[in-house]
């Protein structure tokens, strides 16, 4: 095993533990559900420095550690179907964000820019595409009385979804602008 793939790996690593750890900064607001992901910043520094491969494989280690430490202790894991759906397949496909790739290693500034802007919203998005998914067959019933279960899971999953690109739009263009080299592949 060449030294490079390590440090991919290693990097790969320490991404996922970053954004597992970002679970335990308070991350739900205003109406009960909608959540605040912070956990998806080192997942899109990780897609615009290394790719889809490396970014789907952080973000599938990152998904069972969340099931595993805060899904399966807080009685989130309905049953292993929705778990599966809502752990490892959501959080890989947030990897999805690392289709900015090659964008952002132009090294055009415009492009740069535009594939931060990208990555955040396609990573977010292509996670919370399966949360919308299994809120609205695993979740449905806590909808309120007359609501459609996919209107309520696309609001309070699309509330989620919206917050979460927001913020991470915001918090890797802080990164791109005061530690530019956190996004350079070496």
């Amino acid at each position: 095993m060449g030294r490079q793939r390590v440090r991919i790996m290693v990097e790969v690593a320490v991404m996922a533990a970053v954004a597992t750890a970002l679970h335990v900064i308070p991350h739900t607001t205003g109406v009960s559900a909608i959540e605040l992901e912070w956990g998806i910043i080192p997942i899109v520094v990780l897609a615009l420095r290394r790719g889809t491969g490396a970014a789907m494989m952080g973000g599938l280690i990152w998904g069972v550690l969340d099931m595993i430490l805060f899904g399966l202790a807080s009685g989130s894991v309905l049953n292993p179907i929705q778990g599966i759906v809502e752990y490892p397949i959501a959080f890989t496909c947030a990897g999805l964000a690392g289709i900015s790739y090659r964008a952002f290693q132009s090294g055009q500034r415009g492009r740069q820019v535009g594939a931060i802007i990208t990555a955040a919203f396609v990573g977010t998005f292509a996670k919370y595409f399966w949360h919308f998914i299994a809120g609205w067959i695993f979740w449905g019933s806590y909808a309120p009385k007359g609501q459609a279960a996919w209107l309520y899971s696309l609001i309070i999953n699309g509330g989620s979804a919206l917050f979460t690109t927001v913020a991470a739009i915001v918090a890797v263009l802080l990164v791109y602008r005061l530690a530019p080299q956190l996004l350079r592949e070496p």
